[in-house]
């Protein structure tokens, strides 16, 4: 046995460094090391550590203490394991082999799947979908039995002594290992297991309830039932049986305009500089036959609005201040390519995401159509139809993708889009592909939603009031996939948004709907019919409540940092910023209400048009959001003491080239890419508007 010393680390890893805090890799196979020769202080300070092969050794376990936080590959193969639940600190792993060890059962293999949150590779299998079933579905499954068994023969003792509380948690842990039955018997020792875990977490939980004091009911609380629903600007009618498209489906390629983009690009210019420019004058593009035709709006010189500094001053003293100016409106998802099209809704865009720098793909979605723009040059790069459908979201995320035997994966950003046939469309970009699809709901898709931490789940509202995570998994070489449905959570009213918490991006959830803002979390339920702990969010608005104003529709919601929550309920002048941490530690009322712990209010506008979705820049500080007059209404928030006054961009009154000027129309959805390079703005006439940031002097 040789032994483990820092000389011996940074010979063995690489790359090749002085410095232990600056290897990635290091294999320390074939050394007949036990686990009392691993010393826990000096490999501790592999930090950044990423792989490492313990092959071939006499290892029964892993130094419980030993936390690696960026490990990910981990080789254990050809040793003698028997104690798999000291790998629980290893969070982060991704892949582990285990192979050749005699002792490691079937139950320790899933155990290991529930101890490590990330693995998605086991013995070079992927074991994503198993991993996630044990995990949700088959946990939540043995949660139902435990409580089952709690409230037919246990309850808390009144008065509750130390002494008491510990006979009675090992009673009841006890029984729940006797009386909960389920899974095959080849996992019984896995489900025993996991049941002892989930019954002492389901006792702790009980007892926190009970120490908590209850506070009295808030007089903001309303009754959220009877609730008036908002019916969306377009008429959604239910799911018919429709015709399954085709698995794989290429797609459509949009057709620029034929005129050179450098040369749109200066006319636009020129016609911001010289008011006397008819735009009218500009030749009209000739279509294409059998190709999607992109037509072009010549809008008319911005107003001094419209080029408004929005001074964004950053922490960083460097930044200069953001200039944005109108770059390209485009109408691009017209009825049969007509340029005569203002009718078409648009109701979603999402940049993609750039693991470096700015993102100047965006893709947006309205009619029957999904179209990826590039905003710097304003074309449509590509374009994808689904006839009889209507789009009303999409979302991005990046899933693995194995290239073939003895090949690392590779991560590829993937779209999801959805609507009124309440299929889900998963369609990979860079190969021009629409891949797969899956039904997700009988009624339309009112929003998607892609869990940032976990790439592979995503999140879907629908018109029958639901909210299910399923889990789209990786993909192939011959992009095979497998979609598996995760939990389902039933909503009061239509979810419209669905939020992510930063710091809590697995266990917490916010859904703002047709009938209030609901927080769920993945905490013991306190109820065997609810599988997430629900509590409703209200605000200050609540209480001007009357006949005529009903102010519980939610129908804008982001995140501006990690605590710091912007909405807008429908009919208020205001978008609201309220702490999520502070709300969430509030005790719940009787109702399960919390009021939110509102921070600043910013000044908007009164409008009767429902569903004007906001969205944030949180790298920035920025909020935006438009209104029914086509203007986009923008705050920096440098201080919340600080009241922040709007600035608006201006409708920027584009031209058809065959007409006058278009009104203001409402804009429905916005967005802006990390390092606000773009803002894009989606109408309700067909119309998509790119804003550019310009350097000032």
């Amino acid at each position: 046995m040789q032994k483990i010393t820092e000389s011996l680390l940074t010979e063995r890893g690489s790359p090749k460094s002085s410095k232990l805090e600056q290897i990635l890799s290091l294999n320390l196979s074939k050394l007949c090391l036990r686990c009392e020769h691993l010393p826990v202080t000096l490999l501790s300070r592999l930090c950044t550590l990423q792989r490492l092969d313990l092959s071939g050794n006499r290892l029964r376990m892993f130094p419980e203490a030993l936390e690696l936080p960026e490990l990910k590959h981990l080789d254990l193969s050809d040793n003698q394991m028997e104690d798999v639940s000291s790998l629980q600190a290893l969070r982060a792993l991704e892949e582990l082999s285990l192979e050749d060890n005699l002792y490691i059962t079937v139950s320790d293999n899933y155990k290991l799947m529930v101890l490590l949150p990330q693995l998605r590779m086991y013995n070079g299998k992927d074991v994503t979908a198993t991993a996630n079933h044990l995990r949700y579905v088959y946990t939540d499954n043995l949660r139902t039995r435990i409580m089952s068994v709690w409230e037919k023969g246990f309850s808390l003792p009144r008065p509750a002594s130390a002494d008491k509380l510990t006979a009675l948690e090992e009673d009841f842990v006890r029984s729940a290992k006797q009386q909960v039955k389920f899974g095959p018997s080849s996992v019984s020792d896995f489900t025993k297991w996991r049941v002892g875990v989930l019954a002492a977490e389901f006792f702790t939980f009980q007892k926190q309830q009970k120490d908590q004091p209850h506070t009295k009911e808030s007089t903001a609380d309303q009754d959220c039932e009877n609730v008036t629903h908002l019916k969306r600007k377009m008429v959604v009618s239910p799911v018919t049986a429709t015709k399954q498209m085709p698995a794989k489906k290429a797609l459509v390629p949009a057709s620029p305009v034929r005129e050179s983009p450098r040369k749109s690009g200066l006319r636009l210019a020129a016609q911001r500089e010289n008011h006397k420019h008819s735009p009218h004058k500009t030749s009209k593009a000739p279509s294409t036959s059998g190709r999607s035709r992109q037509d072009r709006f010549n809008p008319q010189p911005c107003s001094s609005s419209a080029k408004h500094l929005l001074q964004a001053e950053n922490n960083c003293p460097d930044k200069k201040p953001v200039c944005l100016k109108i770059h390209h409106v485009l109408q691009c998802h017209s009825k049969l390519d007509s340029s005569d099209d203002l009718n078409t809704q648009l109701w979603a865009c999402a940049f993609q995401p750039s693991s470096v720098g700015s993102s100047r793909l965006v893709a947006t979605c309205g009619g029957n159509s999904v179209c990826l723009i590039d905003c710097e040059v304003g074309l449509v790069m590509k374009k994808y139809k689904v006839p009889g459908e209507e789009f009303f979201s999409l979302a991005w995320t990046t899933v693995l993708m194995c290239c073939g035997r003895g090949t690392a994966s590779q991560p590829c950003s993937i779209l999801a889009a959805g609507g009124k046939r309440g299929v889900v469309k998963l369609i990979h970009p860079w190969n021009n592909i629409a891949y797969g699809e899956f039904r997700a709901s009988r009624k339309a898709l009112s929003v998607l939603r892609f869990n940032p931490n976990k790439g592979n789940f995503l999140y879907t509202g629908s018109y029958d009031n639901k909210i299910v995570l399923w889990d789209i998994g990786g993909l192939d070489n011959h992009y095979n996939y497998k979609v598996v449905q995760l939990m389902s959570l039933e909503c009061s009213s239509t979810p419209l948004q669905l939020c992510v918490p930063p710091k809590a991006p697995l266990s917490h959830l916010l859904a703002a709907c047709d009938g209030g803002l609901h927080c769920y979390s993945s905490q013991l339920p306190t109820t065997p019919t609810n599988r997430w702990k629900h509590r409703e969010v209200t605000f200050p608005v609540y209480k001007e409540e009357d006949s005529e104003h009903d102010y519980h529709t939610v129908d804008g919601l982001s995140f501006l940092s990690d605590d710091i929550v912007a909405s807008k309920n429908y009919m208020h002048r205001s978008i609201y910023l309220w702490s999520w941490s502070q709300t969430l530690a509030q005790q719940p009322h009787k109702n399960s209400c919390v009021s939110a712990v509102v921070l600043a209010e910013l000044q908007w506008i009164s409008t009767q048009v429902p569903y004007l979705a906001l969205s944030t820049c949180p790298g920035h500080s920025y909020v935006v959001c438009g209104d029914d007059k086509g203007c986009l209404w923008t705050y920096h928030i440098k201080n919340l003491k600080d009241k922040s006054t709007p600035q608006i961009l201006e409708w920027p009154a584009p031209h058809k080239k065959a007409g006058g000027p278009v009104e203001g129309p409402s804009i429905n959805s916005v967005t802006m890419d990390p390092e606000l390079q773009y803002l894009v703005a989606l109408t309700d006439r067909n119309m998509v508007l790119v804003w550019k940031k310009e350097e000032t002097s």
